[in-house]
C-alpha cells in the first residue's frame, strides 16, 4: 500500500504533494462532519475517548514526525550537541504563535457556554466561534504536513516521502473526530444537518492553506527547516495541552479519555515508525 502511495506522490511537484496530503486531511474532517446525517448524538463518554485519541495522535506526531527529525537535521547543519537550540527556539515560537491566536482570535470551546468565549470580544454567534476553535487546531496540523513534504522535496537528510505520507494519514485519522466534534454540537444547537455538516467540514479548510505555506517556507529557506518542524510541533502540543486534553476530561471520563490518548499515541507511532 505504501509503495502505491509513494509512486502516486513521487510524480507530483512539492506544492502539489503538500496540497494533496492536506486535502486528504480536510476530506477526513468532512467525513467526520458527515456523520451528522446518520447519528443523532453520541454519548459524552465516547466523544471524550475520541478527543483523547486525537490528542494522542497529535502528541506522537509532534515527536516522531517533527521534533525527532528536526533534531537530526539540526545536527547535520553543524549544531552538534547544540542541536536542541534551533529546535527549542522553533518549538517555543510555535507555542507562542498559538498562544497569541488564542488570545486574540474569537473562539469558543466545545462544551462552554457562549458567555465563556475567548479572544477579542465580538457579537459573532456560537456557530462561528465553535468552528474557529477547531480551526485553531488545524493550522499546526496543516503546517506539519506541508513542512514534511517540503523537506522531502529539498532532499534534506532524514526527510522521507513515506514518513510525510504517514504523517498525513495520521493527522487525517484524528481529524475524523474533530469534524464530528463540531457538527454534532451544532446540530444540538438547532442547525439543520446540512448546515451542521457544512460548518463542520469548513473547520478543516485551513489545512491546505497552512500546508502550502509550510512547503513554500521550506523551499524558500531550507536552513529554517529544523525551526519549521519544531514550530509545528510546538503549536500542536500547545493545542493538545490547552484544549484537547481538558476538553476530553471535562465531564469526568478521565480514565476512558486517557486510554483513548494512549491508543492514539501508539497508532501514530506505529504509522511513523512502521511506514516511515
Amino acid at each position: 500500500m505504501m509503495d502505491v502511495l509513494e509512486e502516486f506522490f513521487s510524480g507530483m511537484s512539492p506544492m502539489m504533494q503538500g496540497l494533496v496530503g492536506s486535502m486528504f486531511t480536510w476530506f477526513v474532517t468532512a467525513l467526520g462532519a458527515a456523520m451528522v446525517f446518520f447519528v443523532k448524538d453520541l454519548k459524552r463518554g465516547f466523544m471524550d475517548v475520541l478527543m483523547g485519541f486525537t490528542g494522542g495522535v497529535m502528541l506522537a506526531a509532534s515527536f516522531w514526525s517533527l521534533l525527532n527529525p528536526a533534531i537530526g537535521m539540526a545536527e547535520t547543519q553543524g549544531f552538534g550537541n547544540m542541536a536542541w537550540v534551533p529546535v527549542g527556539i522553533g518549538f517555543l515560537a510555535g507555542a507562542f504563535f498559538l498562544f497569541a491566536l488564542d488570545q486574540y482570535l474569537p473562539h469558543l470551546h466545545l462544551s462552554s457556554p457562549i458567555e465563556q468565549s475567548e479572544g477579542v470580544k465580538t457579537n459573532w454567534n456560537r456557530t462561528v466561534l465553535l468552528v474557529l476553535a477547531i480551526t485553531l487546531h488545524n493550522i499546526p496540523e496543516g503546517l506539519a504536513v506541508g513542512v514534511a513534504f517540503g523537506a522531502v522535496a529539498e532532499g534534506i537528510p532524514g526527510a522521507d516521502l513515506s514518513a510525510a505520507i504517514a504523517l498525513a494519514i495520521g493527522i487525517g485519522i484524528q481529524d475524523f473526530p474533530e469534524g464530528l466534534a463540531v457538527a454534532l454540537p451544532l446540530r444540538r444547537f438547532g442547525l439543520s444537518r446540512r448546515k451542521s455538516f457544512m460548518w463542520g467540514q469548513l473547520s478543516g479548510a485551513v489545512e491546505p492553506l497552512a500546508a502550502m505555506l509550510g512547503v513554500g517556507l521550506v523551499m524558500i529557506a531550507t536552513p529554517i527547516l529544523p525551526y519549521a518542524l519544531a514550530f509545528a510541533a510546538g503549536a500542536m502540543i500547545y493545542v493538545v495541552v490547552e484544549e484537547v486534553i481538558p476538553e476530553s476530561q471535562r465531564d469526568g471520563h478521565t480514565d476512558k479519555a486517557t486510554l483513548g490518548l494512549m491508543f492514539g499515541f501508539v497508532l501514530m507511532m506505529a504509522l511513523d515508525v512502521g511506514l516511515g
